[in-house]
């Protein structure tokens, strides 16, 4: 049973994917922005420097396309190492060892907790 639940957890990031790009770049900059006030407030004159160039870079050349596009490279690449965890605890689960499928089980959760949390 847990197993199914497994599978089912990386549809359950798809909203927070789409969510996180309606602001993209703008959403960027005023991150960057954030930091750059934090750094200011502590006197913290080489992170304002670098924060300042970060966001001119963003106001630059961001796009919402390109956030996009590697946002989804970042997804398939997860979903590729949970795809490969779920084949590695099938064939654990072909062979009967119990103490292989529980270390398998054990690496596809912590494969998609971390797919879950990065987006």
């Amino acid at each position: 049973m847990p197993f199914i639940l497994l599978l089912a957890l990386p549809l359950c990031t798809l909203p927070a994917l789409s969510f996180a790009l309606e602001d993209g770049c703008a959403s960027k900059a005023q991150n960057i922005q954030q930091q750059i006030d934090y750094a200011t407030q502590h006197g913290n004159i080489h992170r304002v420097t670098g924060l300042k160039k970060a966001l001119s870079e963003v106001q630059t050349h961001c796009t919402n396309a390109q956030l996009q596009a590697e946002r989804q490279k970042k997804v398939d690449e997860k979903q590729s190492k949970v795809a490969k965890r779920q084949q590695e605890m099938k064939q654990a689960m072909q062979t009967g060892n119990l103490e292989k499928v529980a270390k398998k089980q054990n690496k596809l959760a912590q494969a998609e907790l971390k797919q879950t949390q990065r987006e």
